[in-house]
């Protein structure tokens, strides 16, 4: 299994910024930033990657693509 570091702490990091003033919430004093990134990120990670394999199985019907099926979805995308 191929993990590769997806994000960018230092947009997350402005993400959660953004989102916990919006929220008006506040850090723990024991939980450092960069620790609370750094966990969001992985969380993140890890759901990104069951979600892109449940894609992956779905698109290439669990390994007996539909190469058709493919070649409109190819169609379809490429018109947008």
């Amino acid at each position: 299994m191929i993990k590769h570091k997806m994000l960018d702490k230092k947009v997350i990091k402005e993400y959660l910024d953004e989102e916990f003033e919006e929220m008006s919430i506040k850090t723990p004093k024991d939980i450092p930033g960069h620790i609370l990134v750094e966990t969001f990120c992985k969380y993140t990670e890890n759901d990104y990657y069951e979600w892109l394999k449940d894609n992956f199985n779905s698109f290439f019907n669990h390994g007996n693509p539909d190469w058709n099926w493919i070649k409109e979805r190819i169609k379809q995308y490429t018109k947008s």
